[in-house]
């Protein structure tokens, strides 16, 4: 059962803490692609695009984040979203993926986005799983154009109407 959690918009006080997440991933998993930790300005580079930026708590530790971006900044893509979220790994599989997912759809529907993108390794199983899901398809793959610990991994891009 899910702990009692809070989902809110990010503050910039938050922002060393989804480093801290997101590089936990490049440490440890295909979720993320580089193979060396990013600085903060990456992060504030993601927030300055971002059309939504959440964060999802528990007890007051931060243990994920989504963000909703334009796919691109042009008009004719206005329809077109990309969705991008990370959580801290102890707490995938328990529902909170969902959470933030969910979130970020209602945020694309009220901003007039009805095709969402989401891009992941073709060895992040768990996110292909979780995408399939939620109605993704793949519509979508470059391969063998990136390698992270010794392994050449292909990039899936799946797409939802919503």
């Amino acid at each position: 059962m899910k702990e009692n959690y809070i989902l809110r918009t990010l503050f910039d006080s938050d922002i060393n803490e989804v480093l801290v997440i997101y590089n936990q991933h490049v440490k440890n998993s295909y979720a993320a692609y580089s193979e060396k930790e990013l600085p903060v300005d990456f992060i504030n580079k993601i927030k300055q695009d971002a059309i939504s930026f959440y964060i999802l708590e528990i007890m007051k530790k931060i243990i994920g984040f989504a963000v909703l971006r334009f796919y691109l900044p042009y008009e004719n893509f206005k329809h077109t979203g990309i969705f991008t979220y990370f959580l801290m790994p102890e707490y995938t599989q328990h529902g909170y993926g969902t959470i933030l997912y969910n979130k970020l759809t209602e945020d694309a529907k009220k901003n007039g986005i009805s095709k969402v993108f989401v891009h992941l390794s073709s060895l992040n199983i768990q996110s292909y799983n979780f995408h399939k899901k939620h109605g993704f398809e793949e519509c979508g793959r470059f391969k063998g154009i990136a390698e992270k610990f010794n392994q050449v991994f292909d990039i899936i891009w799946m797409q939802k109407t919503i």
